[in-house]
């Protein structure tokens, strides 16, 4: 198969979260663990750290693999979805598996496809942990997909876990409560691997100590960040120093050599480092144009606080999101007096811009309907004043569809 091939297979072939909803999420990991057997056991032929969380986990992945990185170290990355490219999944060093690799990949596993039957995400994983093994990572930086517990990527045992934090998010399949949630996430910890909790709440602080406990795995609650970084910090990753920081300072307790100078080094460049996008991403400067992949309540009120404090003009906020999200509680954090610019990405969970805008009119909110985000994007710009702001967020989908990212 050609690499266009692979990846209609990939795609069509394969129940895949991102177009499909839940009906791809597999709860359990018998399917994972039949495809690592088949691949003689890559996951545990490398070293990692293993993420999880609501928010943040694939910042903290970038800036976990970006400090390790800059310390000389040859370092593994599993972060999704993507957002312009399937390898963007799988990197080492900043530089995307290949994709000879991912053809080559697909034909020796496909046989066992049809048997084993397992979803798009099952694939990608076994795939990341086949190249990283394969590549003799020193180490490797892991983020889950939706849990924790029975996510794909739970079959490692790391050097050091971190929970980012818990928020409402995939309530569907992860249960309706803050609790419930953690408990979920906290299906990553180990037994005698530290874990590295980013944020902690009434509701979810007794469920990591007593998973913890149970485990007989340290717990570490991330304190504020002692180190600093270079310009524009956005505040998602403000939010996640702490937990990245305790993570670092886990490894350097375990032996790994890293310095206060990789660290803010690092994190000063992480994108260059490790190839992050559609993170507080500026697409052009007057007028400010910002895309970010922020999807839910928390994410995105970190992400309104800031372009709102940044914005001496008009703000103007293209917004798109899916079909299976609870818009009322995203509504009521919109920013006041923004001009809204209502779209849709193309995959199928895409919440028709049409239905967007009749549940916004609901909340009290006018604005103009494009069914292509660069339109959408095209039409703020002409509007704006060099001033103003410009948002594009609201969806993964939608950011992976602009053209200039």
């Amino acid at each position: 198969m050609t690499y266009e091939q692979t990846l209609d297979f990939l795609y069509s072939k394969l129940p895949m979260y991102q177009r499909v909803g839940k009906q791809a999420y597999k709860k359990d990991l018998t399917n994972t663990l039949k495809l690592m057997e088949l691949l003689d056991n890559p996951h545990q032929k490398f070293k990692s750290v293993h993420i999880a969380g609501t928010n943040g986990k694939g910042t903290s992945a970038h800036g976990i693999a970006a400090i390790l990185q800059t310390a000389g170290y040859n370092v593994g990355l599993y972060t999704s979805p993507h957002l312009k490219s399937f390898t963007e999944r799988i990197r080492i060093n900043g530089n995307e598996v290949s994709k000879e690799f991912v053809v080559d990949f697909v034909a020796r596993i496909k046989p066992a496809v049809e048997k084993i039957q397992p979803s798009f995400f099952e694939i990608t994983v076994a795939m990341a942990f086949d190249y990283f093994a394969r590549e003799e990572v020193d180490i490797a930086v892991i983020e889950t997909g939706l849990g924790g517990r029975l996510d794909s990527t739970n079959v490692i045992v790391p050097e050091v876990s971190l929970i980012t934090n818990i928020g409402y998010d995939h309530m569907d399949m992860l249960g309706d409560t803050l609790d419930k949630i953690a408990a979920e996430k906290a299906g990553i910890i180990k037994k005698h691997v530290p874990v590295v909790i980013g944020e902690t709440l009434p509701e979810t602080a007794p469920v990591f100590e007593q998973i913890a406990e149970n485990n007989e795995a340290v717990l570490i609650k991330a304190g504020l960040p002692s180190y600093k970084t270079k310009g524009l910090v956005p505040s998602y990753l403000i939010k996640n120093l702490g937990g990245i920081e305790s993570v670092i300072n886990e490894l350097v307790r375990q032996g790994w050599e890293v310095s206060s100078d990789d660290v803010s080094e690092g994190l000063s460049g992480i994108n260059e480092l490790t190839g992050l996008k559609g993170r507080f991403q500026i697409l052009t400067d007057s007028p400010l144009t910002i895309a970010d992949v922020s999807h839910n309540v928390d994410g995105l009120k970190i992400l309104f606080n800031q372009v709102v404090a940044l914005c001496s003009g008009q703000l103007h906020l293209v917004f798109g999101t899916v079909k299976d999200k609870e818009l009322t509680p995203i509504f009521n954090i919109f920013p006041k007096d923004a001009s809204i610019y209502w779209t849709q990405s193309s995959v199928p969970r895409a919440l028709e811009v049409e239905e967007l805008a009749i549940q916004g009119l609901m909340h009290q909110m006018e604005g103009e309907c494009f069914k292509d985000v660069n339109e959408a994007i095209k039409n703020a710009t002409a509007k704006a004043q060099s001033n103003d702001l410009i948002l594009v967020t609201g969806s993964t989908f939608v950011v992976a569809e602009v053209s200039s990212l």
